[in-house]
């Protein structure tokens, strides 16, 4: 079968059809569209007869998906009776995820479990629609399956009918016998090295997609465009950096008179090891076949030194001391029945069903009277409702009021700000401002949700003096670590700066050390996985904003002729 012709999103599909277990499954990037409904029609159809299909839900409960008692045979029968959850109903088979860029933490780990589970067999095709770049699905289900892949909805051929199902069931029977040798296995762990990739689960999931691709040309062994095409559907979207350009000759010694001969040169030169140099050869192929094949959008993250977080969701989530009352509901939890906690019946009933007919014996050997309800319950049967409140987000902004920012740039930065701090009171965000100017920074409004306050605080924004800016980018981690550690929200540092660091953060003056000290604050901020933006308010583009925005993970947004409305505009998008 020759995939050469079909598009990416196909060859991955095949390659998935041959070898499920192995690649761990797929992740579809894009919307829904006749194009992906062909795919997965013909994926499910390319599968063994018989062989499961389920699809999860996102908001599908613990019982639901791992199995549990069943309420309704139980009560009817007088017996524990037991139902099985989608992954026991799906073993052997494939498992469809929709809209799996929302796919929460708790969800992604129970599937990453079981596709670690190799008993269970299982794969999974998940279907990321997200739009914007921090719209993906969690990096821990993401690294396990294989194949990453577009659906490119305007190629016509794609809503075709799926040829070489024979092919396809022939090839999953001969993959056992497809070898992939050992400089084929070094090509392609060179290759995921040079991009940047450090799980070695990647490296062996593109052999997988390389034995897939012989097995269906009819090969017994892997050759080099097997491992091109493994290079491309695995290894290229997960890249994290790009190769390191060769290294230029060394320019030769010109000297005024002639060496004199060498007598060693003269013999034969040293044998070239035809192996090596097939070996070298194969890397070079397949580290540019994996290069050519980055998405666009990744490709120019990665040329700014700055790629995109794999992980799905920004933040670390971190539990509330108090339970939450409302939101979405998660898997109830046994506990003690507390003041403002609510009971889940259902839940109850099932722990403490298994246990009637043992708890009637302890009471007829205890000599008890016969318990005024038919229904036995103790306080370790209790469960609990759960639930996780929306997450809040608190707007950081960091203003640079030194006076190195003119008057009328100062005022551009304060009419954003504004009507910043507007949306976030429509959408119940907090925000925080901090000024640095003269020798420190300053939190001239804690975290609130009053826009008559932080107007207040805006107005009163003084400027001039020095610009102490790794005292401003220290004062933006301390407290973006304190909304995310006590409030378990979501903290947007957004910075409003030219970068022009002249004072050190001990106070002293000096542009060289000030600078030096703004970079290692903000390499701590990169360390914390902080979402921030700057933006660049000189007059036109400053090398030393964007050294800062790289340093720290930002975006970096320039705009020398900005008005407020540009700011905000800018800005906005990133909520």
């Amino acid at each position: 079968m020759d995939l050469t012709a079909r598009p990416p999103a196909w060859q991955a599909a095949a390659l998935l059809a041959v070898d499920p277990v192995g690649l761990g499954g797929l992740c579809l990037r894009g919307g829904p569209s006749p194009a992906r409904d062909a795919l997965l029609a013909g994926l499910r159809a390319a599968l063994p007869a018989g062989t499961p299909w389920r699809r999860v839900p996102l908001q599908v409960d613990d019982d639901r998906l791992l199995g549990g008692l069943d309420l309704g045979a139980s009560l009817a029968t007088g017996r524990p009776v037991q139902q099985p959850g989608l992954l026991a109903q799906a073993a052997g088979g494939m498992l469809l995820l929709p809209m799996a860029e929302r796919a929460d933490a708790q969800l992604a780990a129970r599937l990453a479990a079981a596709l670690d589970d190799r008993q269970a067999r299982l794969s999974l095709v998940a279907l990321d629609e997200g739009v914007e770049a921090d719209e993906a699905i969690p990096a821990s289900l993401k690294e396990r399956l294989g194949l990453i892949v577009a659906v490119a909805v305007e190629t016509v051929e794609t809503v075709e009918p799926w040829p070489g199902l024979t092919a396809i069931a022939t090839a999953r029977a001969r993959l056992d016998t497809v070898c992939c040798d050992d400089a084929t296995a070094q090509a392609l762990c060179a290759t995921a090295a040079a991009l940047g990739i450090a799980s070695m689960r990647s490296a062996w999931q593109a052999c997988c997609a390389a034995r897939a691709s012989a097995a269906l040309a009819g090969r017994s062994k892997v050759m080099q465009a097997d491992a091109e095409l493994a290079a491309r559907l695995v290894l290229a979207p997960r890249a994290r950096a790009l190769p390191a350009p060769p290294e230029p000759p060394e320019p030769r010694e010109s000297s005024a008179s002639p060496a004199p001969p060498d007598p060693s040169a003269a013999q034969d030169p040293p044998p070239v090891d035809a192996t090596s140099a097939d070996v070298s050869e194969l890397q070079d192929r397949t580290l540019a076949a994996a290069q050519a094949a980055i998405p666009p959008g990744l490709l120019e993250s990665l040329a700014g030194g700055t790629p995109r977080s794999s992980s799905g969701g920004s933040g670390r989530r971190v539990a509330s001391a108090r339970p939450a009352q409302s939101g979405r509901p998660l898997s109830p939890r046994r506990g003690a029945l507390r003041a403002g906690q609510r009971l889940d019946l259902l839940a109850t009933l099932r722990a403490a069903i298994p246990w009637q007919r043992l708890r009637s014996r302890e009471r007829e050997q205890r000599g008890l009277p016969d318990a005024p309800t038919r229904l036995l319950l103790r306080k370790e049967d209790f469960h609990l409702k759960r639930f996780r409140r929306p997450e809040a987000t608190t707007a950081v902004f960091v203003v640079d009021a030194s006076g190195s920012q003119a008057l009328h740039r100062l005022a551009e930065a304060k009419g954003a700000v504004e009507l910043l701090l507007a949306d976030c009171y429509v959408r119940r965000d907090r925000v925080a401002l901090i000024a640095f100017r003269g020798t420190d920074a300053e939190l001239l409004l804690p975290p609130t949700r009053s826009l008559a306050r932080a107007r207040r605080s805006l107005a009163g924004l003084p400027g001039g003096g020095g610009t102490p800016l790794a005292a401003g980018l220290e004062a933006a981690w301390l407290l973006g670590q304190s909304v995310q550690a006590r409030d378990g929200g979501r903290a947007v540092l957004i910075f409003l700066t030219d970068a022009r660091a002249n004072i050190a953060r001990d106070g002293t003056p000096g542009r060289a050390r000030a600078a030096q000290d703004a970079l290692d604050m903000a390499r701590r901020l990169c360390a914390a996985s902080l979402q921030t933006l700057l933006i660049d308010t000189s007059s036109s583009p400053e090398p030393a904003a964007m050294l800062l925005a790289q340093t720290m993970g930002a975006r970096y947004v320039p705009l020398p002729h900005a008005q407020a409305s540009e700011v905000h505009r800018v800005v906005a998008a990133v909520f």
